[in-house]
């Protein structure tokens, strides 16, 4: 089982060439990048139509080559990828964009050789929240319209558990409830015509609504395709390392080994990292490497 760890808090501080050699210093086989960050979240939520995407196909493959050449010559693979979100607002402009970005993300997933990418199920917060129907209906159609893109491509587009909030109080969200998620995936498969969708198990988003990873993993089964694993106090989504927090990884590591599961590990730790000194990053990287040994071990032993 590889195990890899996203980009984010690695290569923006270090830079392409220095954050790769640290995260193949650290025995990584892997990593988990950040293609959100070509179309920021706040970007999205202003509305503002333009940038990264706008370039020509060639123009956007020649941007991410460094990272493409730079994990390549460390024997890194980029082994799932994260698309722009929030995939849905109340502004249509901006969701036919958002909708064009995912597409030319799925064609940059290609060039990374990158198998997933985790595109975020489309909601309103709680208080803005639509009917389920609607929602329902709004998902089938924009997953549905990605179909052309990751069949030319040969891509596996992953939903994910997903939580919001109402007054300082934490809420289910769409995919959070594994029935709910079970059925947009069996049926855009069959929309599809082939498993084209499968589903990201987020354990810190599972953690913040109270729920038992090893009753959720089996609940999913062979549907998780990949993993962000992290850990928080149960209040917010803190992005820590694991034993940072309360989940308890002996119920993840035995769920995930009665389902058989066999492909990567990945870990999504990027406010663990920025606890600590930019300094710590080496040792620290070291260290969460570590710990997926452990968790691997015990997921195949």
């Amino acid at each position: 089982m590889l195990i890899s760890v996203q980009t984010g808090s690695i290569l923006d501080p270090f830079g392409i060439e220095e954050g790769f050699q640290m995260i193949a210093d650290a025995g990584f086989d892997g990593v988990d990048i950040n293609l959100d960050h070509c179309l920021p979240s706040r970007q999205i939520r202003e509305g503002v139509c333009a940038g990264f995407f706008d370039q020509s196909d060639e123009a956007i493959l020649a941007a991410i080559r460094p990272y493409r050449e730079a994990a390549q010559k460390r024997g890194i693979r980029i082994l799932q990828a994260h698309a722009p979100f929030p995939t849905y607002t109340t502004d249509r402009a901006m969701n036919d964009y958002v909708s064009h970005a995912l597409k030319k993300t799925i064609m940059m997933c290609n060039f990374l050789g990158c198998k997933y990418l985790v595109v975020h199920p489309g909601f309103l917060p709680a208080d803005a929240r639509m009917t389920p129907d609607e929602e329902w209906a709004l998902n089938i159609e924009m997953y549905s319209n990605l179909i052309p893109a990751l069949k030319e491509y040969g891509v596996i587009c992953c939903l994910e558990n997903m939580f919001s909030g109402l007054r300082g109080k934490l809420m289910q969200a769409i995919c959070s409830v594994p029935e709910e998620a079970n059925h947009y995936i069996d049926l855009l498969n069959e929309i599809a015509g082939e498993e084209l969708f499968g589903f990201c198990l987020d354990t810190g988003h599972a953690m913040l609504l109270g729920q038992d990873l090893y009753t959720v993993i089996h609940q999913l089964g062979s549907r998780i395709r990949i993993l962000h694993v992290h850990d928080n106090n149960g209040l917010s989504d803190e992005h820590l390392f694991p034993y940072m927090g309360i989940t308890d990884w002996d119920r993840f590591c035995r769920g995930l080994k009665e389902i058989n599961y066999k492909n990567h590990l990945s870990f999504e730790t990027f406010r663990g990292l920025d606890t600590f000194d930019a300094a710590l990053t080496p040792e620290l990287l070291k260290l969460l490497h570590a710990t997926g040994e452990l968790f691997v071990s015990r997921i195949e032993g």
